[in-house]
């Protein structure tokens, strides 16, 4: 069997989206699995043992430059030689039903109930219903494996195994990891201002804390102000700007990841490390909370339907909340690491007395050295 999984974007929701991935291997091993995925998020994807290949477009070119059409109707075409049996989009928008279509005849997709943009289900053979104002990972789990017969359960999702993979990160980390402190990582950023937590705020944290705090940034304004931050506390660090093979490998190690709804905070939950996730004006609905995973939203109601940005409820949220939340997370981590300690010590080693050393001596001069070359 052939899937393409059509999901382009956003960093966060392909993460969301990715969970499935294990549950249809495990149910069809011999499927061949492709991702379509706008180019700039397809390292996310990398090293994905579950995908077979990771197929690169361009749309979000085309609202600058609307010559490119042809060109990516043409590579499209090139991907629809695979001859899928089953194309699925994880989407739900137009720009990604369209481009289901173009690589397959048989397309899933949610219907018009359960989709942002209700003209895009008018294109699926198979539909799927998931209510919009549903977990945000249950309905990427459903869309993508209801389709194929797979039922995944709540618990399943909660025991996942990590699912981001990275190869030769960049060595840099390693010189502003610190070996005798907590490392936390700090996503101060996100696609809207209204979504970021105060930096201010943040700083106070990493003060509390008073652990190794790095802050990954991804544009200009973002690093200016993470370079304020270094400025404000002795607990900050800023990254060099890392690229997404680097970020996971980066996060896969951290402590915690304390941030904003965004891409980066949410792949603490995909690697399965500590995060806590701020919410402002969007719904904590998205994310799954688990033990190590825990999420803070401020007092503002949120219409998943349409978003307000100009919500900046986020800038309520007391930080000593977040401050005591991450005691918590890492407290769990040091009890953790001790009772693994302890385990050992409940199991010393044998101590060998004189006489058995005196045997092992002996046995040692029956050996020809050249015997061992």
């Amino acid at each position: 069997m052939k899937i393409a999984i059509v999901k382009l974007s956003a960093l966060g929701d392909i993460v969301h989206a990715m969970v499935a991935l294990q549950f249809i291997k495990a149910h069809h091993p011999d499927a061949q699995i492709d991702w379509i995925v706008e180019h700039r998020f397809a390292e996310l994807l990398n090293h994905q043992p579950d995908i077979d290949n990771v197929l690169t477009v361009d749309i979000k070119a085309l609202k600058s430059d609307k010559t490119g059409i042809l060109r990516e109707i043409k590579r499209l075409r090139r991907y629809a030689a695979n001859h899928y049996d089953l194309v699925i989009d994880a989407q739900g928008l137009l720009k990604s039903t369209i481009t289901a279509r173009l690589l397959g005849k048989h397309v899933a997709g949610f219907d018009a109930d359960s989709i942002r943009e209700r003209a895009a289900s008018w294109f699926y053979t198979v539909k799927v219903s998931s209510p919009y104002n549903a977990n945000t990972i249950d309905r990427n789990a459903t869309v993508l494996t209801q389709p194929l017969g797979i039922h995944i359960s709540h618990e399943e999702i909660l025991n996942k195994k990590p699912f981001l993979f990275f190869q030769n990160p960049d060595e840099r980390i390693n010189l502003y990891w610190h070996r005798n402190i907590k490392n936390i990582v700090l996503v101060i950023g996100s696609t809207w201002e209204s979504r970021n937590y105060p930096i201010e705020k943040y700083v106070k944290i990493a003060d509390a804390l008073q652990q190794n705090c790095l802050i990954v940034w991804g544009n200009e304004e973002e690093r200016k102000k993470a370079e304020w931050m270094c400025d404000q506390s002795d607990y900050v660090q800023i990254m060099p700007k890392l690229d997404l093979n680097s970020l996971k490998a980066l996060i896969a190690r951290a402590d915690l990841v304390i941030g904003n709804d965004t891409g980066p905070t949410h792949m603490a939950w995909g690697l399965n490390r500590p995060s806590i996730t701020i919410f402002g004006p969007t719904p904590v609905s998205r994310v799954y909370q688990t033990d190590i995973n825990k999420t803070i939203k401020s007092p503002s109601e949120v219409n998943p339907h349409k978003l307000n940005k100009q919500d900046f409820s986020i800038r309520d949220i007391d930080e000593q909340e977040i401050i005591g939340m991450a005691k918590t997370l890492l407290a769990g981590q040091t009890e953790a690491l001790a009772l693994a300690n302890a385990q050992k010590s409940a199991n010393p080693v044998r101590e060998i007395n004189d006489n058995e050393l005196d045997d092992i001596a002996n046995s040692l001069e029956d050996i020809d050295l050249l015997d061992l070359f």
